[in-house]
């Protein structure tokens, strides 16, 4: 047996990509098994190559410095940066934190050491020093501020923040989030209760964290602290928590879950809900924009659960006429209903209608904006089997750190990219392909973009030169042919993708094998990706040919995320026997 033959062949690119996973913090463990090689060989590196020293040498915190301050002066900022400075600022509040938390270790063992500081000196400096000092805001100034920056719908949910429970059907993008984030903040300022955010992912509860960060700073020059937790000075505590997180059910305090419709085994969460807030002080908001009506979250917004439980049953009128303006019902539910027009009409100057309804097919419409639930069984996906896709990337994504020059190190990424239509937006999706034969694909980032052909390239380029690409697939029909000549000015590699009934057919059953099989993550906080899966259904051409459809004509392009994912996705044949999926590393 020739053992040279089958001895691993250690690359430089297998090294530098070991590194860029250590200098991240992942477990050595966890970058032996990703490369097929001994811890041993990964703690050789480390020393031969002084990682350690570079790991403490603090470039991470300069970088994501530069990389914040990039995007503060950058203009007309994308909905992607503007996520990204929050992911930014959470990195770097995260490493201040370690740094405070050593020099004030280091600061207390120094004075420990002084015979000349008695007892009483270290009381008086720690005084000093109270941390997220809230005591300077008055009921007044919140109260102030509240009713200059908030709309008549969310008004009301103040109005009825007395409710035990809520319940809140409500169109995208409607400040939703914003306004609760709010709430909740002013609620523990005044009271000095607990304040609890729970969402499918850290990231997505983080979203709650980065706008109380910004109300305390804006509106009052106070730097709020905190990871997990921000504890204020009052003892009120302000937790985010994901559904994944192990020691949740040991909170208590008031509780606000969002996108209720959008998360996997709702029976579980809201049991986990009920014990966080089960003495009669505490309170639970539920909001969300709608799903199918098979979802769990259903039951208890239609009544159903509260009428399993009794002999006689009551009716729940749940048209948007009884909810428009909210309703306590036999259950002891407030529910409430806000669509684009209910937010329009009271106030909300934010939105072009016309214009979101020329982007969308009517069903799309429908559901992200009307608070319409879509109709089960016409999407060839199952809603069940998208949201078991939907995963805590901060918990299960060792190897991908955001805010991060190289978030993905030197591993290879697919991108795929779906061409805008009229009145639509282009998207791009960058996939991790499976490290080893038949494991999951991950969907790390994706991307809209609006504007030029031109600029569309440029930006594209960039996410070349932040990634390692080893495959794009670009749909070159119609508009986007001449997205595809630029890019292969400098991805020459990139693969157009011709649109027709088998391409189409090909395209779609790939993905529909891939969620089947559960070969397919993506971050919970991305709800727009299963939603536009589930725009996909099955129809038939003028000739009984079967095909698939997302309603995509030349006046409509919507499932846009699932249409650039399927293009990255191309990449697997069918018949993975054929092909082994996965990354030949050396």
């Amino acid at each position: 047996m020739n053992t040279a033959a089958t001895k691993k062949v250690i690359t430089p690119e297998i090294i530098n990509s070991a590194r860029s996973l250590f200098l991240r913090h992942t477990p050595v463990a966890d970058i032996a098994g990703m490369f097929s090689v001994s811890a041993r060989t990964i703690y050789n590196w480390i020393e031969r190559y002084g990682w350690e020293e570079m790991a403490n040498s603090g470039t991470l915190e300069e970088e994501l410095n530069r990389m914040l301050v990039k995007l503060v002066q950058t203009e007309n900022k994308t909905p992607a940066q503007w996520d990204e400075m929050d992911r930014l600022f959470a990195k770097l509040e995260h490493l201040a934190n370690i740094n405070f938390i050593n020099a004030k270790t280091a600061k207390v063992n120094s004075s420990e050491q002084n015979s000349g500081n008695s007892n009483g000196e270290k009381k008086q400096r720690k005084s000093k020093e109270t941390k997220n000092d809230i005591s300077s805001i008055t009921p007044e100034a919140l109260e102030k501020i509240r009713k200059e920056i908030f709309y008549d719908y969310q008004h009301n949910w103040h109005e009825n923040k007395h409710q035990r429970t809520r319940f809140i059907l409500k169109s995208r993008q409607i400040g939703a989030t914003f306004y609760f984030a709010w709430e909740a903040f002013e609620d523990a300022i005044l009271t000095g209760d607990n304040q609890i955010f729970l969402s499918a992912s850290k990231n997505q509860a983080e979203i709650f964290k980065a706008y109380i960060i910004m109300f305390a700073k804006k509106y009052f020059e106070i730097e709020l602290k905190g990871s997990d937790c921000i504890l204020l000075s009052n003892d009120a505590e302000l937790r985010f928590v994901s559904t994944n997180g192990r020691t949740a059910q040991g909170y208590h305090g008031h509780l606000y879950i969002d996108e209720v419709f959008w998360i996997q085994d709702f029976k579980k969460l809201n049991l986990l809900a009920g014990g966080m807030a089960s003495h009669k002080k505490w309170r639970k908001t539920y909001f969300s924009v709608p799903s199918i009506k098979t979802h769990g979250a259903y039951a208890l917004w239609s009544g159903e659960e509260y009428n399993e439980k009794r002999k006689t049953k009551v009716d729940f009128d749940l048209s948007h006429n009884a909810l428009k303006n909210g309703l306590l019902g036999a259950d002891k539910i407030w529910r409430n209903i806000v669509n684009i027009v209910d937010a329009q009409d009271k106030g909300c100057d934010l939105f072009d209608i016309e214009q979101l309804r020329d982007e969308r097919s009517e069903s799309e419409f429908n559901n992200l904006y009307m608070c319409a639930f879509m109709e089960a069984g016409l999407s060839v996906f199952k809603l069940g089997d998208l949201l078991n896709c939907a995963v805590d990337s901060n918990v299960v994504w060792v190897d991908f750190k955001t805010g991060t020059v190289r978030p993905y190190g030197n591993l290879p990424v697919w991108v795929g990219y779906d061409p805008a239509r009229r009145g639509d937006k282009s998207t791009v999706v960058v996939v991790a392909p499976p490290l080893k034969a038949g494991g999951k694909f991950r969907v790390l980032e994706k991307i809209t973009l609006r504007g030029s052909w031109v600029h569309q390239a440029n930006e594209i380029k960039a996410i070349t030169e932040k990634y390692n690409v080893a495959f794009m697939g670009i749909d070159c029909t119609g508009p986007g042919n001449g997205v595809f000549e630029m890019v292969q000015g400098f991805y020459p590699r990139a693969h157009a993708i011709h649109y027709g009934l088998d391409t189409k057919t090909k395209l779609v059953l790939k993905c529909i094998d891939v969620v089947e099989s559960g070969r397919i993550e993506w971050d919970a906080e991305h709800t727009d990706i299963p939603q536009a899966f589930l725009q996909v259904s099955q129809t038939s051409t003028g000739n009984d040919q079967i095909t698939y459809s997302a309603d995509r004509n030349s006046a409509t392009g919507h499932a846009d995320v699932f249409w650039a994912t399927a293009h990255a996705l191309s990449n697997e044949p069918l018949n993975t026997n054929r092909r082994k999926s996965g990354v030949a590393m050396g």
